[in-house]
């Protein structure tokens, strides 16, 4: 019998795609080393996206498809995530105990944003990522309510910079911490745009891999100072299927591709109706679009969440799904959405600015 080799189980290891990354392990470079010992392999793989609630089920896939080469008697498959820095635009400086941000974006108002954007932070943080969170709705701040925070005053031990509320293992940030829940922002768009930066960069985060950004509906100013001031790593775009949604969806979607912003992908919120009573399910909003919308702009469909009042109540109470109900139907969603718009990020040029030193001619 022929000697087991470092190339006959990269070649079986091939043999699975993984449905994240969208190509086999070892194309994707996430396989970092291979042990032989007689007839026993040991593989470490390590991706670049959390992903604890697929660890597992990636460790038995890989071991079932290296298992069938010849000559291989038993196989340990070791899994974990390194999670880097990601490019952003040209120009805007990285922000201090940030790795990457994640712009979740709309065309419209009222297709359900804010809310996926708070779960998919959630998901994030359950599949072992660090995560924060930033409410750029200066007008609307909806995050200290749904994160069950509302009333949180952020600590200022030097008197300058904030640092930022906790919950549910979430740092987050948002002017509704700063002013009482019923005050109305009547600022005009420069003091909105400022009140954003500071929100962002005299924030402390602590060693944050992903800040997801709830941005406002449109394309307006606090869209452009994100565009032009900070680093954004890649955005989401949150569409309804019917085609009104789906038109100021686009609009959104070609605006992070003018200011050079990769778009991870699109979520369809609201796809499917089903009833409680008997289990009818009805296409209400119509049916398909966000697939269609991801397909014609040549971005990923990272997934579909059905009309449920749960994610509505959830949010509303401050306990958003994801932790609400850590093991249901909907939770699973939204990790398999943060798992893909991770994976999707992580395939994006790396970061090096880190890496050069600071020249200083005096």
């Amino acid at each position: 019998m022929s000697e087991l080799t470092r190339d006959a189980v990269e070649t079986a290891i091939k043999n699975y795609i993984d449905p994240y990354l969208d190509s086999d392990l070892v194309a994707a470079k996430s396989v970092k080393d291979i042990q032989i010992d007689g007839g026993n392999v040991t593989i470490d793989i390590v991706l670049g996206f959390p992903a604890k609630g697929y660890a597992d089920e990636l460790s038995n896939k890989v071991a079932e498809v290296v298992k069938a080469a010849d000559g291989i008697a038993d196989v340990t498959v070791n899994v974990s995530s390194n999670i880097i820095a990601h490019a952003v635009q040209k120009g805007v400086q990285a922000v201090t105990g940030v790795k990457n941000i994640i712009a979740v974006a709309s065309g419209k108002g009222g297709v359900g944003k804010s809310t996926t954007a708070v779960n998919l932070a959630l998901a994030l943080s359950a599949e072992g990522a660090n995560v924060g969170m930033l409410d750029a709705d200066i007008y609307g701040p909806s995050q200290p309510r749904m994160l069950g925070a509302q009333g949180a005053k952020p600590e200022s031990p030097d008197g300058k910079r904030l640092k930022p509320v906790n919950s549910y293992h979430i740092q987050s940030m948002s002017i509704g911490y700063l002013v009482e829940e019923d005050t109305p922002m009547i600022w005009r768009g420069p003091m909105v745009t400022q009140a954003l930066e500071q929100l962002l960069k005299e924030t402390d985060w602590e060693d944050l891999d992903y800040l997801v950004i709830d941005l406002p509906p449109g394309t307006g100013d606090t869209q452009l100072t994100l565009a032009q001031k900070i680093p954004v790593s890649g955005a989401v775009i949150v569409t309804t299927p019917q085609d009104i949604a789906l038109l100021d969806a686009v609009k959104g979607l070609k605006m992070f591709e003018k200011v050079e912003v990769p778009v991870l992908g699109v979520v369809e919120n609201m796809s499917i109706h089903i009833c409680s009573e008997c289990g009818h399910e009805e296409h209400i909003f119509a049916e398909g679009g966000g697939q269609r919308m991801a397909e014609n702009e040549h971005v990923d469909f990272l997934g579909g969440l059905p009309l449920d009042k749960a994610i509505r109540s959830d949010a509303d109470s401050g306990k958003p799904t994801v932790v609400a109900d850590p093991d249901g139907q909907i939770a699973k969603i939204y990790r398999e959405i943060a798992r893909r718009t991770s994976a999707k990020l992580a395939q994006q040029k790396k970061d090096f600015t880190t890496k050069f030193p600071n020249i200083v001619i005096q």
